[in-house]
């Protein structure tokens, strides 16, 4: 079994960021896959560096960061080591953002942003534009029909047929793959994009003197987005849907646990969206979207390499500076009523066992959200991990286990999960059992200092490795200001982790481990001879 995840902020919240799940890869399709063995070789790199205040002061020297008229802030680490650059655009939309009804809708605008704009992917744009406005008016009056009671199939056949000579009409304009073809042309590597419950980002590399050819584009394709290709990306959703989901149990037991778990909040639904959502979602529904979020003061560029951050800054101005400024985006202001009880779900079909466990935790600026991360590390990090020790190692019970804290995300109260698979023969209940005395065991206060000392040790080598690259450093800083509020937190945590004792992780464990705030959900064989139906 392979986890999808992103890559995110290194810190001392490596456990809960680098195990955000269900991302979303534009440029291929592709989900960005980091195997649970990937995580665990990260997280168990040794690390004889102490991280201090002196590198973080000469960091610091390194790093220009500012704030366009408009709101949009841009972030320049400087790094010579080769004359290479990496360009990170993130954007506090995930679809935690999304309306009742348009869920997944943050994914199909991600796949949008590299169809090109009004002036790249097209051949005549005011032509193509006047056919595209026609084919979704099309696309709704066929939707519109479809979605009564009792639909007239004659009609929504003239309608379908409609729509469809005009989505062939508006494909002779496209000039495909243009804006991949031209940054790869002048040397990109590495392009690509993800959306997450709290995020999406792009980025990719250049050669450093091609830095005012990424500012003109990158600008060029969010101030003047096109809905190019529209409902035939949505098939390529639907595809990765039924890929991801429909024909993954690990995925269909994802899908409900959160949809089990949540009873308000947004987290309920993954970011790749229902089906009925993904289907009616048209094109004037992202343009919405697209004005709604997509504002300067919603977004953040990083730029790491052999740069000058005065030219850089010119080019910002220059190619960002014209964007409108809009309204603030809307906030998210439901609150997730407290659960009344233990929920369980079961899910019966002829696949492999698999146990998920989710208690309700805290958003990643809560007091009580380093001290989460750290006991995710004393049970799962490694194969001296508590769990992976006794239930992998010692009494070979579960081929796999694992768990992290925030999911599906982290920006508000997300989920402490627990996940295992069995080896064959063992009953998904002892396994369950074994999860829960462990975190008894904290609850009652039996933790040791030297577990303690681990995950610390883990979290500052994290943090090396983080920095190791260009790309690392643009994207890790771009998030931890976004979702943070200041890039230093990507250091700053491991200050706050020293800081944590035995006593906070027992009372934490207290707090959240409560049968009450627990959710669990399991996929168990079917037997065929006892089955019900």
């Amino acid at each position: 079994m392979q986890n999808y995840m992103t890559q995110s902020t290194v810190s001392s919240r490596v456990f809960r960021l680098l195990s955000n799940q269900y991302n979303y890869l534009s440029a291929n399709t592709l989900y960005f896959k980091i195997s649970a063995g990937f995580l665990v070789c990260l997280l168990l790199l040794s690390a004889s560096t102490t991280l201090t205040a002196q590198p973080l002061e000469n960091i610091e020297q390194n790093v220009t960061e500012f704030t366009l008229d408009n709101g949009l802030h841009v972030i320049i680490i400087e790094r010579d080591v080769a004359p290479v650059a990496s360009f990170v655009t993130h954007v506090n939309v995930g679809s935690v953002n999304e309306q009742l009804g348009q869920t997944g809708i943050t994914h199909v605008f991600e796949h949008m942003a590299f169809k090109g704009s009004t002036t790249i992917g097209t051949t005549d744009w005011k032509s193509e534009k006047i056919v595209i406005e026609r084919m979704d008016e099309a696309y709704k009056a066929w939707l519109l029909e479809s979605r009564k009671p009792d639909p007239n199939h004659e009609k929504l056949e003239i309608l379908w047929n409609e729509f469809a000579e005009l989505q062939e009409e508006a494909g002779q304009y496209v000039v495909n793959n243009e804006f991949s073809q031209i940054v790869e042309r002048e040397g990109a590597t590495g392009l690509n994009a993800f959306v997450s419950a709290d995020e999406t980002a792009f980025f990719y590399s250049l050669p450093q003197h091609k830095a005012e050819l990424w500012f003109a584009l990158e600008a060029d394709r969010f101030i003047n987005p096109v809905m190019r290709e529209f409902y035939v990306e949505k098939d390529v959703i639907f595809e990765e849907r039924r890929d991801r989901i429909d024909n993954s149990p690990f995925g269909r037991l994802m899908e409900e646990f959160v949809s089990t778990a949540f009873s308000a909040f947004p987290y309920k639904h993954l970011p790749i969206g229902w089906p009925s959502d993904i289907e009616s979602v048209t094109i004037s529904d992202a343009l919405e979207f697209y004005e709604r979020h997509y504002v300067p003061g919603n977004i953040t560029i990083s730029v790491a390499g052999d740069v000058d951050p005065e030219q850089i800054r010119g080019y910002a101005e220059k190619h960002f500076g014209p964007m409108r400024a809009g309204q603030p985006p809307p906030r998210v202001t439901t609150i997730e009523p407290e659960q009344r009880g233990e929920r369980r779900l079961v899910i019966e079909e002829e696949s492999q066992p698999i146990l998920m466990i989710g208690y309700h935790s805290v958003d990643e600026n809560h007091p009580d959200a380093v001290a989460m991360d750290i006991l995710s590390g004393i049970l799962f990090d490694g194969r001296t991990s508590r769990l992976y020790r006794r239930l992998v190692t010692d009494e070979r019970k579960a081929l796999q286990i694992g768990g992290f804290n925030g999911f599906p995300g982290s920006r508000y109260p997300g989920l402490f999960v627990i996940y295992a698979i069995p080896n064959q023969g063992v009953d998904l209940a002892d396994i369950e059992e074994a999860i829960y005395e462990e975190l008894d065991r904290i609850r009652e206060g039996n933790i040791e200092e030297s577990e303690i000392q681990r995950v610390r040790t883990n979290a500052r080598a994290s943090v090396i490795r983080g920095l190791s690259s260009n790309q690392g450093m643009a994207l890790n800083f771009a998030q931890a200001h976004a979702k943070r509020g200041d890039w230093k937190a990507i250091f700053t945590d491991l200050d706050v982790m020293d800081e944590i004792t035995a006593d906070d992780l027992q009372r934490v464990a207290e707090t959240y481990f409560r049968k009450q705030t627990r959710t669990v959900a399991s996929i168990r064989t079917r037997d065929d001879a006892t089955a019900s139906n």
